[in-house]
């Protein structure tokens, strides 16, 4: 058995018994939240599917899931568990190629089987939130740029399986063509190899699903997203912007607003941190917003050229929960969002929020033991305490400290391939600055898992410098004499000569004069040399991993060769 700190051969048993943990834990939780937790947009994503009209402005692959559960079981407890069972894997998965890299297997092994116990891992896994499957990708990315970094390059089954994913993101989330932008342009500046067909795979995947929304599904009667929900953020920044800058504004632009909204609604719905008051609202007519969405586009693109500062101001103001570690209580919108916990839909939504459908009723909490419901739910709600918010729901803290440890991690272990696994951390980050809508957790959930998981890897690599640092460098012994031999060596005798002997003894002060022709041994033997306190030809494997022990002898051996006196040959 080797050490945290040894490369060991992979060890099945160990991964197989990990996902058993992780996948009874989260069980847990799927059976004190069945069929699961929900939110308004929870309900849309069933009932355009079922009442109709059929549109992609969530994710086409997530409705289709839920389509799937509701038609063939009548419930949609199946899709949670499916979650639950792909989470425990994708965990599982990270954390194994993580050791591979060099993070502790202990420590690694213990973080991973305790995540599932917090309600950011174990409830938001029983959500019914498109977030839940694209995080779980996110977090399988991860795991596929340390399988990277344990190997050094880039493998083609890792690339396959990245595109796949990477694909995936964009399927379950609009913007996750960002996400792979980012994270794809990372990794083409640390990989060696293959950097084409990376590129390549990058490219198809953050454009395919562009393509499928656009092109592919309005032909099978998916209609496209409507044009308030793409450009919902930008109707956003006219509000902040008319709320603070009302001077901006000249009365043909008074009466567009007022065509989609009341002037006062737009005054109310002004808060940069969050768009809801804005476009949920009864008296914000997205008929309007559609109608008159070119104006409205050109509208913000004014206010853009005439203040930049103010609209960049707005974005990174909402785009708060993916760079600020607290929030903002003081502020409207300015918490974060974690979960609805209602026990039906029409407590949340109301019975005329959203289209009805028959068999709306699975969308109600129906726990499948009281007891764990009991547990779990009194578990959340004191997670939910404001005091435990910067490091349990927001990704910007986990974020940053990915970072550290990817970087303390490559210039320890001299493996500059280690930064990839914080690659798609980048690349949400980045992506939820430039366009998000509101302070939800789950937008920048995949970082907080990332993120935890990584928390051994920086601990790892903070005790191999320390050693480093304290650890006496070993003494080079003292080099032994070098015996007077030719360095290069001499012709053979012709036939018939007298062999000379390889090197001539020294023999005025020996007391016993030996006979020429045997030649006295030397007090160290070149066959066999004398052992050193410490080998210098074996490299220290916590501070020098790529060293390898050097073949070739060192000092004060001669060769074996030149030692040897040629011994005459028979007649």
């Amino acid at each position: 058995m080797g050490s945290d700190t040894n490369v060991e051969k992979p060890r099945p048993w160990v991964a197989f018994a990990t996902f058993l943990v992780i996948q009874a834990v989260l069980g847990c939780w799927w059976a004190a939240f069945y069929p699961g937790l929900f939110s308004r947009d929870s309900v849309l994503y069933l009932s355009h599917t079922i009442a109709g009209p059929w549109i992609s402005d969530h994710s086409v692959l997530y409705d289709a899931l839920l389509w799937l559960s509701f038609t063939r079981t009548g419930d949609l407890g199946a899709v949670t568990f499916l979650q639950t069972t792909a989470m425990a894997a994708t965990l599982t998965f990270l954390a194994q190629s993580l050791k591979a890299v060099g993070a502790p297997r202990k420590l690694t092994t213990l973080v991973v089987v305790l995540m599932p116990l917090a309600p950011p891992v174990g409830a938001f896994s029983v959500t019914l939130w498109k977030d839940v499957p694209f995080t779980i990708c996110v977090v399988a990315i991860a795991g596929v740029c340390a399988r990277f970094a344990a190997r050094r390059a880039v493998t083609v089954p890792g690339l396959i399986g990245l595109a796949a994913l990477t694909l995936a993101l964009g399927l379950f989330r609009a913007n996750g063509f960002l996400v792979v932008g980012v994270a794809v342009v990372v990794l083409l500046l640390i990989v060696k190899t293959m950097r084409v067909r990376l590129l390549l795979a990058g490219t198809v995947a953050a454009a395919l699903p562009l393509v499928l929304t656009n092109l592919v599904f309005p032909q099978f009667g998916i209609a496209a997203p409507s044009k308030t929900y793409v450009y919902h953020t930008a109707f956003g920044d006219i509000a902040v912007a008319y709320r603070d800058r009302p001077d901006l504004f000249t009365e043909q632009d008074k009466a567009l607003m007022t065509s989609v909204a009341p002037l006062t609604r737009w005054w109310e719905g002004g808060t940069c941190y969050t768009i809801n008051p804005l476009i949920w609202r009864r008296n914000f007519s997205w008929p309007q917003a559609d109608a008159h969405a070119t104006e409205l586009l050109e509208l913000w693109r004014r206010l853009l050229v005439a203040e930049p500062r103010m609209v960049i101001d707005t974005r990174l103001c909402r785009g708060a929960i993916a760079w600020k570690p607290v929030q903002d209580e003081s502020a409207t919108g300015g918490t974060t969002y974690r979960f609805s916990r209602r026990p039906n839909a029409d407590t949340y939504v109301g019975p005329t929020k959203v289209t009805d459908f028959p068999g709306r009723w699975v969308y109600s909490l129906r726990p499948l033991s009281q007891e764990l419901h009991q547990v779990g739910d009194s578990w959340l709600t004191a997670a939910l305490a404001p005091q435990y918010d910067w490091v349990l729901w927001r990704g910007a803290s986990w974020a940053y400290l990915s970072y550290l440890a990817v970087g303390l991690a490559a210039w320890v272990l001299r493996n500059r391939y280690v930064v990839g696994v914080a690659a798609v951390v980048a690349g949400q980050q980045l992506a939820i600055l430039a366009n998000i809508s509101a302070q939800d957790f789950r937008y920048m959930a995949s970082p907080i898992l990332i993120g935890a998981l990584l928390v051994p890897l920086l601990l790892g690599s903070v005790g191999r410098l320390v050693r480093g640092f304290w650890r006496p460098r070993p003494s080079r012994p003292e080099p032994a004499p070098v015996l007077a031999a030719s360095s290069a060596p001499e012709p053979l005798p012709g036939p018939g000569a007298t062999p000379e002997p390889a090197f001539e003894l020294d023999t005025t002060n020996d007391p016993s004069p030996q006979s020429d022709a045997t030649p006295s041994p030397s007090p160290q033997s070149d066959a066999t040399p004398s052992p050193s306190p410490r080998s210098d030809a074996t490299p220290d494997p916590l501070l020098e991993p790529d060293a390898a022990p050097d073949p070739s002898p060192g000092p004060g051996h001669a060769s074996e060769a030149a030692a040897e006196p040629t011994k005459p040959k028979q007649a």
